[in-house]
């Protein structure tokens, strides 16, 4: 007895299913190597600021992970690789008594750095608007170039997003975290990364 033939329509949709299953692990694959590929050690050469990235806050002070950031840009301020800071985070929530940037202003303040080095970037919720306002605030004192600074799994989508809005050779001074867990962040980051790709030949995904 013959087999009943297959609906042609059926056939279409089975197909195209599994193009488009393929194209995703293709995709999560690349966006893992993108995000998984920077390098730790970097030779970083002068330029004008260094911004910092927010990230959260514990109460008023910088939470470990955003240490790690501080840190990082006090290693390369110290080395004379900048001279002004521009720190970038606006509230975390409603209810918080600072922004992201007045916190880590206070903590390089007390780390040694002039109140006159730091410039406040107080209205950021993203990566995006962190480099975007940054850039503004470049203009408006006419500062050239900018050290990026952030952690390693955050670094690629960073210096994508600086070349976008046209930074002048923007270069990343990173760290790889010691206290925060890598899986979690990792994946994070890939899906942050494919919903900026996406942002960026506009497709708008909004979280």
């Amino acid at each position: 007895m013959a087999r009943p033939k297959k609906h042609p329509l059926v056939l279409r949709i089975a197909q195209t299913v599994i193009v488009l299953t393929v194209m995703f692990v293709l995709w999560l694959g690349y966006a893992w190597y993108q995000v998984s590929s920077t390098p730790v050690t970097q030779a970083v050469k002068k330029a004008d600021v260094g911004i910092i990235l927010g990230a959260a806050l514990w109460g008023d002070e910088p939470s470990p992970g955003l240490k790690e950031r501080l840190e990082q840009g006090l290693k390369e301020y110290r080395a004379g690789t900048f001279q002004y800071f521009i720190v970038s985070g606006g509230r975390d929530t409603a209810r918080s008594r600072l922004t992201e940037a007045e916190g880590m202003a206070n903590y390089l303040q007390r780390h040694g750095v002039l109140k006159e080095a730091i410039i406040l970037e107080n209205q950021a919720t993203n990566t995006y608007e962190n480099l975007e306002y940054s850039s503004r605030l470049m203009q408006e004192r006419k500062l050239s170039n900018a050290v990026i600074v952030t952690h390693t799994f955050h670094a690629a989508r960073a210096l994508e997003m600086a070349h976008f809005l046209n930074y002048m050779y923007p270069q990343l001074s990173v760290v790889e975290s010691k206290v925060m867990p890598k899986a979690p962040n990792t994946i994070r980051e890939i899906l942050a990364y494919t919903k900026w790709q996406l942002n960026r030949i506009g497709i708008p995904i909004h979280t």
